[in-house]
């Protein structure tokens, strides 16, 4: 089943009680975040504050994206904020069995994330304690980053690695519905997405369009 996570990156910041709220209305499948320490990438958008006020507002899960460096600090405080998935970067930990096994224990989904650059390794030695992979396809230093096409291949390769059974294969990054279908048929299950659900102030629409036009790629 594909599940779109909208970004909360690309929401108006204004509102985002608001924005809580429809994107709920609308249909969405989880609520993304992305939590920077300015140093593993050049930018900071949110923090775990927000995370915890906007937790009351709806029992949609919530998946926070950590791209920090050595991350296991602020996992605790992460989870203990409200977040029901946990991705951390394989380029900022240097012991990722460890930090996986941590984000399980303390209750919240594990994911590890991948930059474009950045090839699969042997991901087998992980499987116990994996419950979803991140594959970026867009470079995270700017917000209006290009679509990268060529990243895609990942899914197929990782799912061949691991099976296509109980991990889910999420994409961020430039996603829209001209190019959701390329992301859906590489074996995608997870479309994280912000500019295209934000676009306009026309979450219902938006999202309906992004929804329709991946659900429709799996039967071509």
């Amino acid at each position: 089943m594909i599940q779109i996570a909208p970004s909360m990156a690309s929401a108006p910041f204004l509102h985002l009680a608001d924005v809580i709220q429809n994107l709920e209305a609308a249909g969405a499948d989880a609520i993304h975040f992305d939590i920077e320490d300015g140093t593993f990438v050049p930018m900071m958008t949110l923090g775990t504050r927000i995370i915890g006020e906007l937790r009351p507002l709806t029992r949609l899960p919530f998946d926070v994206h950590l791209m920090v460096r050595s991350p296991e600090w602020i996992i605790p405080e992460v989870i203990s904020a409200g977040a029901n998935w946990v991705s951390v970067h394989y380029e900022a930990c240097p012991y990722p069995h460890r930090t996986l096994r941590l984000i399980r224990r303390l209750g919240a989904r594990a994911g590890l994330a991948f930059n474009p650059k950045t090839p699969l390794p042997d991901l087998r030695y992980l499987r116990r304690y994996l419950d979803f992979v991140l594959i970026l396809t867009t470079e995270p230093e700017y917000p209006d980053a290009d679509f990268l096409p060529d990243v895609l291949h990942k899914v197929s390769e990782g799912q061949g690695m691991l099976g296509r059974q109980s991990i889910d294969w999420a994409v961020d990054g430039g996603i829209t519905p001209e190019n959701v279908g390329a992301v859906v048929r590489a074996g995608a299950n997870v479309i994280v997405a912000g500019r295209s659900v934000f676009r306009n102030g026309a979450i219902a629409e938006n999202l309906a369009a992004l929804r329709a036009a991946a659900i429709a790629s799996v039967s071509i």
